[in-house]
Formats: structure tokens, C-alpha cells, sequence
């Protein structure tokens, strides 16, 4: 397993994950009642910051399970299934480099 390829995966989603909670933030905040917006669009504005708010928050969680693979990577345990402790394959890292189980446990 090359662990300078994993990293270098691993500080690329880093980067993405963070512009999409700053993206998120953005789409999240407060809908003023002084908007002149009718009713429907209010309730549609209002249910778009909810899905915002949940994909927010999947956002967060990735970021910091991303960061904890990052402080791991150099651990003889890195990419060894926490449940089972059978080794993750390399693809799945790579895809899913904030995963610490294997396909199998995953489910």
C-alpha cells in the first residue's frame, strides 16, 4: 500500500470537503421574514435549508473522520477493518479514505 498516495487522497478531499461546508454555511443561513418572497417560495426556501442543514452536517462528519485517517496513515493498523481487523482493500481507501471499515462491516 502506497501511504504517500493515500495521503495525498486524503488532503484532496480535505480541501473539497471543506469548500462544500463553506458552501453549505452559505446556503444555510437564516431566511430574513422581511424577504419579499410569497409563501410557497418561503416554505420551498425554507425546506432547501433543511436538506442544506443535513448535508452540512454529513459534510462535518467527513471532514473530521478525514482528518483522522490523515493522523493515522503512518500506523501500522492504518487500513485494517476496526470490526473484523481483515485488511480494507486499497480501492475502497481511496474512494473512501474517511472509511475505517471494510465493505463487509460497513453494512
Amino acid at each position: 500500500m502506497d501511504k504517500s498516495v493515500i495521503k495525498e487522497t486524503i488532503i484532496q478531499e480535505i480541501a473539497k470537503t471543506e469548500k462544500a461546508i463553506s458552501d453549505y454555511k452559505a446556503l444555510t443561513k437564516p431566511i430574513s421574514p422581511n424577504n419579499a418572497i410569497g409563501r410557497v417560495s418561503r416554505m420551498d426556501a425554507i425546506n432547501n435549508r433543511s436538506v442544506n442543514e443535513a448535508s452540512l452536517r454529513q459534510a462535518e462528519t467527513k471532514l473530521t473522520n478525514l482528518k483522522r485517517a490523515l493522523s493515522k496513515v503512518d500506523d501500522d493498523d492504518f487500513g485494517m477493518c476496526l470490526k473484523c481487523q481483515n485488511p480494507i482493500p486499497v480501492g475502497r481507501i481511496l474512494i473512501r479514505p474517511e472509511s475505517f471499515l471494510c465493505v463487509n462491516c460497513a453494512r
